[in-house]
């Protein structure tokens, strides 16, 4: 890679649109966790009011086996998207420190004194013929 080309304005506005859309995912995800603890509760069994909790059948057995499964793979993917989110904040962060620091020590160096190796340099090149 031969340089870097980052619009930190830009980083900042996809973030804000993928901060909205992990704000959706996550209630998106509660409302599916609420929905299969409901169709797990309710599939495949048969009940009233006269005969107390209804029994776990076998549809909804599988259901919250299957809820079970995928916890682990729902929260690696919240976890992921966050450290995703963090990863980018911080290594923009760093960029435009970076381009701060490298401007900064740009001028500092600009501003010190000639050494004695660039005021050589500086005489080989003075022939007499004017450019200094």
């Amino acid at each position: 890679m031969t340089k870097w080309d980052i619009d930190p304005g830009g980083v900042a506005s996809i973030l804000s649109l993928v901060g909205l859309a992990a704000d959706d995912m996550s209630k998106d995800v509660k409302g599916y966790g609420e929905a299969v603890t409901d169709a797990a509760a309710w599939a495949g069994t048969i009940s009233g009011p006269y005969c107390g909790s209804a029994p776990a059948g076998p549809v909804g057995v599988a259901v919250a086996t299957f809820a079970s499964d995928t916890e682990a793979k729902i929260r690696f993917l919240a976890a992921r998207t966050k450290k995703s989110l963090d990863g980018t904040v911080q290594a923009t962060t760093a960029y435009v420190n970076g381009d701060l620091d490298m401007a900064a020590d740009a001028q500092r160096a600009a501003a010190r004194a000639p050494d004695p190796a660039e005021l050589r340099a500086v005489a080989q090149k003075d022939d007499g013929q004017g450019g200094g």
